[in-house]
């Protein structure tokens, strides 16, 4: 399949962790560890990091990345949608000419996937590709949303019933959550849903360990640890 883009969305702004897509992270930029995974991948023509802040874009260049323009300020506000972005840049890359045929989302905050996962789930696309609008990666919920609770009147009562809270956890059905991790669609249906999920959604199920979407500090502390422990072996950070 040809013209398969990646695209990483990474604006400067960041109430949580300042500067969080170049902090230091087990020796690199945050944002280094995507760029390197989609690099790594075979199946790739065009590998788009989509900033607003110069900083971002000049260390995205310097690790090989196209950054063609600098994102809209309208799009980098904490209220701004990720397919928002997403279609703006397939939009400029269209009026360059270029036109892809399938889009990959990568988020730089999910640095703990590896790029064996990202060809997995291409190909678990492409295989599938008449008969699903997407893959998404997913990972299993840490606790069973059938077990959850909500306050009413005061009192603690069951979101999903009575009954579910009485079940084992082993009996419950098995849920899963988005990882934030991996996300592949065609242009079209892109458009068509305005977003990752149509219809036919197809799951690329990852473990926990490779699942961490760093969105707080205490996110950034467990990736770093999980990372540092799959690297155990590499040359240690000075």
């Amino acid at each position: 399949m040809n013209d398969i883009i990646v695209i990483i969305p990474a604006r400067g702004g960041s109430k949580e962790i300042p500067k969080k897509n170049i902090r230091n992270f087990c020796c690199k930029p945050l944002i280094t560890w995507t760029i390197e995974q989609a690099q790594n991948c075979k199946f790739f023509d065009k590998l788009i990091v989509s900033t607003d802040d110069n900083q971002i874009a000049k260390i995205s260049k310097d690790y090989g990345a196209e950054v063609p323009f600098l994102r809209p300020k309208e799009l980098a506000t904490d209220n701004s949608s990720t397919i928002d972005t997403i279609i703006h840049t397939i939009n400029f890359m269209e009026n360059q000419s270029y036109h892809p045929e399938v889009v990959v989302l990568l988020q730089p905050t999910s640095p703990l996937r590896t790029s064996e996962d990202i060809e997995t789930a291409l190909r678990l696309f492409i295989d599938h590709k008449k008969n699903c609008s997407s893959v998404i990666s997913v990972t299993e919920y840490d606790h069973s949303p059938y077990w959850s609770l909500k306050i009413e009147n005061e009192y603690l009562k069951p979101n999903f019933g009575e009954k579910f809270l009485k079940m084992r956890r082993q009996d419950l059905p098995q849920l899963y959550m988005p990882n934030g991790s991996i996300y592949i669609s065609s242009t079209e249906d892109l458009r068509k849903f305005n977003g990752f999920f149509g219809d036919k959604i197809i799951p690329y199920i990852m473990p926990k360990e490779r699942s961490v979407d760093i969105d707080t500090t205490l996110d950034f502390k467990l990736a770093e640890l999980l990372l540092g422990e799959r690297h155990e072996t590499d040359q240690d950070c000075e």
